[in-house]
């Protein structure tokens, strides 16, 4: 009986909802859609990588429950987007419902192969179109991508899919190793400025090979790839002065392979420039590097010119700016700010000579473990074990060391009579101002000790101009200017911007400047 009432209940329920209900009634679109961009700009792509997914708001703002008839790109199936619209993928749509007073998002992505476009310009303008609807009703939407042509290296896939990986000559014992990427061939050695270069997994220089990378080159990384120098092997980087600081147009520039503005300061895009033990003579000169996890690493020969960096700029690494493991590194008029830990660390002890730099970190997307400069001269293995090593050398001369958190410099030594820990900053202006939560004491840190602290500036304001977004230039306001010494001043006559500072030397790698209110 309970069964036989319930049944009725639920029938009746049915039929007054039914009967209450006015079913939705859709009339077709009459060309008064509105839209919350008329040209979607996909911005620049490089042939064969997908896009980001950009999107494009549809509003009905009319008082009645419309369809669009058709809802489709203009070169129809051929076309080289992609649209997804309510959630359905497709290129060509029909009878699309948006109530009342609603709207809808119809997200569009393109994987373009610039090969079918290819011109002599190395670029190419893909276009096309969103068609609402036809004949007097009919509204559009353009869409705009530039798709740029690029020299592509990548390993090489066996029959299953399995990635080529390095086999590494170390000693003339052949090691191999989890890195995915391949040795360059001779005639890939050259990189020059005609087209980017796109690389996937890490492009490796032979043993005893010199790559050598002209001015104006522009190198694009994907996710987890870099360059790898082996035994014997030099990187050459031969970067000039560009005039024009926002395009760099001679220098050399290493970033990430999303073109995307949104990807423009976005850490950690790819992986390092990794200059292995034994690898010799490398240098970079009017270089940019930017959103890597370690810009640069570099290891081994403590005694050698392992590493000259000259006029470099290296910003938004994850990780390190440039890490040393016993390693020997010269660098003059270099700008390393906002890294996930420090922006130059020199480890595993080492000689380091750096001049006229500015060492920052205003890094701010986590929590910072390690100071913007870190020496020190042991390595600690997973099972605890320390390994020392002499810290020959560790000069800094005419630089400011500043950042976000303090100290922004630490000395960790692991005492030792059989290994030396040797370093000394000259006319440099640091963040160090000692408090209840970081009370370093000892030798290290005995500030009146002019061998190793001479003209020392502590905690004054750098006056960068605006170190959120990398511009570490220092205004007029600055505790820095002219506080250089002139022997080192000498040595590097001219500041990244190519101004003469030998008669009033600031510190840091840039001659203060007055700013332009904005």
């Amino acid at each position: 009986m309970k069964r036989i009432f319930y049944f009725i209940s639920c029938c009746l329920f049915l039929t007054l909802w039914s009967s209450c209900r006015k079913d939705f009634d859709f009339s077709p679109s009459n060309g008064t859609l509105t839209f919350s961009k008329d040209t979607v700009y996909l911005d620049t792509v490089f042939s064969n990588i997908g896009s980001s997914t950009y999107n494009l708001k549809v509003y009905n703002n009319s008082d009645n429950d419309i369809v669009i008839p058709s809802l489709k790109l203009a070169l129809g199936e051929d076309s080289e987007y992609r649209l997804n619209v309510d959630g359905m993928a497709g290129k060509v749509f029909e009878d699309v419902e948006i109530l009342a007073k609603d709207s809808m998002y119809i997200f569009i992505e393109t994987t373009i192969d610039y090969n079918d476009f290819s011109n002599l310009e190395n670029t190419y303008l893909y276009t096309d179109k969103i068609e609402f609807d036809s004949g007097t009703n009919a509204q559009e939407v353009d869409l705009v991508t530039l798709v740029k042509d690029a020299v592509f290296i990548y390993p090489s896939k066996d029959d299953e899919g399995i990635v080529e990986t390095l086999t590494l000559d170390i000693n003339g014992e052949q090691v191999e190793t989890t890195i995915q990427g391949r040795f360059l061939t001779e005639d890939e050695l050259h990189f020059t400025n005609t087209k980017p270069y796109v690389i996937y997994g890490y492009a490796a220089v032979p043993n005893d090979k010199i790559m050598t990378v002209d001015a104006g080159a522009r190198l694009h990384f994907h996710s987890d790839s870099g360059l790898f120098v082996s035994q014997g092997a030099s990187l050459q980087v031969n970067g000039a002065y560009s005039s024009d600081r926002e395009n760099l147009e001679n220098e050399v520039v290493f970033e990430g392979n999303r073109l995307e503005p949104s990807f423009s300061d976005i850490p950690g895009q790819w992986g390092t420039i990794w200059l292995y033990d034994g690898s010799i003579n490398n240098s970079l000169n009017y270089a940019t590097i930017k959103n890597a996890t370690v810009a640069l690493l570099s290891e081994g020969n403590p005694n050698d010119n392992k590493l000259t960096l000259k006029n470099t700029q290296i910003y938004n690494s994850s990780n390190y700016g440039v890490l040393g493991r016993n390693t020997s590194i010269t660098a003059e008029n270099i700008v390393i700010n906002n890294s996930g830990q420090s922006s130059f660390a020199g480890t595993l002890g080492g000689r380091y000579n750096v001049t006229h730099a500015t060492i920052a970190n205003y890094w701010s997307s986590s929590f910072r473990q390690y100071p913007a400069l870190l020496i020190n001269n042991y390595l600690i293995d997973d099972d605890d074990t320390a390994y020392l090593a002499d810290l020959s050398e560790a000069n800094f001369n005419n630089c400011i060391i500043y950042g976000n958190d303090n100290p922004e410099f630490v000395l960790d030594e692991i005492e030792d009579d059989a290994v030396g820990f040797n370093f000394k900053f000259t006319n440099c202006l640091a963040r160090f101002q000692l408090s209840s939560s970081n009370s370093y004491t000892g030798v290290n840190y005995d500030f009146d000790d002019t061998t190793h602290y001479e003209n020392m500036i502590f905690n004054e304001d750098p006056d960068f101009k605006d170190s959120a977004n990398n511009e570490l230039i220092i205004g007029e306001d600055s505790n820095a200017i002219n506080q250089g010494n002139s022997i080192y001043a000498n040595q590097v006559p001219v500041d990244l911007l190519n101004t003469n500072r030998t008669n009033t030397p600031d510190l840091g790698a840039y001659q203060h400047t007055i700013f332009e209110e904005e």
